[in-house]
């Protein structure tokens, strides 16, 4: 499936400063691994060393929060948005 993937500016220096790149998969799990082998690096920026989704990044699949269906065996339908959005604190 091809989906884009839109990219926090925070992270854009993995993708030559792309704010939205393509990725494949049927499921999130399968479009980050194809991310970060497409952009080395990006991966461990967006999961955590076990390979859960790192605690302050939020990823929605279409307007769906992930965190709240199925992580990241949620399905990727062809041509969904995919947004990787860092979690932001302060007052």
């Amino acid at each position: 499936m091809s989906v884009s993937v839109r990219i926090p500016t925070i992270l854009r220096t993995y993708t030559d400063g792309a704010a939205e790149v393509k990725g494949e998969g049927a499921t999130l799990r399968d479009v980050l691994q194809k991310l970060d082998a497409d952009f080395p690096g990006i991966g461990a920026r967006i999961l955590d060393e076990t390979g859960n989704l790192r605690r302050f990044v939020n990823v929605y699949v279409g307007e769906e929060d992930v965190r709240f269906i199925d992580g990241l065996d949620t399905v990727t339908p062809d041509g969904v948005q995919v947004s990787v959005i860092p979690a932001v604190a302060g007052g």
